[in-house]
Formats: C-alpha cells, structure tokens, sequence
C-alpha cells in the first residue's frame, strides 16, 4: 500500500539580523514560482526599510508582497486555490498569526515565514518560541560577527555609537545604521539584570 503525502505543513527560517532570512525565504518563493506553484507572499506594513509592496533582502533582491497590519488581513489575498503563503518578518505582526497559519496548514496550504528569534536583548521574540514549536522544519541561520569573525547569533542594536540599554523599545525598525550582527562574546547591552550568578 502506497501512502498519500500530506500537504500543508510551516516552515520557519529564524536568525539574528544580517543571517540571510529574507533571501532564504526569497529562495524557496523563486523556486516555487518555477513551479508554477500559486503564490501569495506578505509582510508588516511597519517594514518598509527598502519598498512598501515588495519583501526585499539586505541584497536588494525582491519579490512582489501584500502589506498588511492585521493578521486577518491575510484571508483578503488568498483563496482555496492558494497553495504556498509566505511572511517576511513574522514577529512583527500580531500574535493571532499563530492560529491563521495553523489553520492554514491544517488546510493543505504550505507556509513559510522568516522572522527574528530573539530581540536586540538576546531574548526570545515575541511569541517566536511558539512559532518554532508549531513549525514541522525549523532553519536557524547564522550571520557574521561584525566584532571577531564567529558565527553570530545575535542582533547588536547601537545607539549614538553604543549598545542599546536593556529597557529600550523592543521594536525600532532599521537596517544597518542600527543594528549589527554579533556573536554571542561581543554582544553587548547595557544595565542587563543579573539573573544566575555562578561560582566563577
């Protein structure tokens, strides 16, 4: 007996800024689309870094995209014959994505996303844990460290020529005159609170 695959299933592609998410992401929406496979792809209104209609990578290669500002807004673009959706910068949106994307690879649709995993803090984004969980295949990317040359997996915000402070704004969109990429011996923020002390 020969079993049937199913269909419908999320993809996330996770990393600190500067890691290649975006054109990972970009990657597999160019090979679907050689597929011939029916495509709608979306990102936050908030991120309009380098276009307002496109998903366009730190390389400046670009695909078409819906902005949306609600999560909701997502069911306007598709239909039952939309096979693949894809999201930019997931974290930025609202957190009942979790459930429309659910839904959505319950519904036979493939379902790839790109976000953050931590902030500027080095802490878990939002409600991208959950997302990871979900998720049947999960890429986590490295950058380059800007500081030492390691593989970085973090995201360096600066400010004024400084490391952000601990309880600065979670959410300040930017590219590199904001932010770096940093390993996680050179990242740096400053007035973090002392959590686990250890014996040396």
């Amino acid at each position: 007996m020969v079993l049937k695959q199913k269909e419908g299933w999320i993809e996330v592609i996770c990393g600190p800024m500067f890691a290649g998410k975006t054109e990972e992401l970009l990657r597999r929406v160019k090979r679907l689309e050689y597929a011939k496979a029916n495509i709608v792809v979306f990102k936050p209104a908030m991120d309009d870094r380098y276009a307002t209609s496109e998903v366009v990578s730190h390389n400046h290669n670009r695909t078409q995209s819906y902005n949306i500002h609600d999560s909701k807004d997502i069911f306007k673009y598709i239909d039952k014959a939309t096979q693949v959706i894809a999201i930019d910068e997931i974290q930025f949106l609202d957190e009942s994505v979790l459930d429309i994307i659910d839904y959505l690879a319950d519904k036979g649709k493939r379902i790839i996303v790109s976000g953050l995993d931590t902030d500027f803090r080095a802490e878990p984004f939002s409600f991208m844990p959950r997302l990871i969980a979900k998720a049947e295949v999960v890429t986590k990317l490295t950058a380059v460290c800007v500081q030492c040359g390691a593989p970085a997996t973090r995201t360096q915000r600066i400010v004024d020529g400084k490391p952000a402070k601990y309880h600065d704004p979670i959410v300040l969109i930017g590219a590199s005159e904001s932010y770096e990429a940093r390993c996680r011996h050179c990242h740096k923020v400053y007035r973090k609170p002392k959590i686990f002390q250890g014996p040396f």
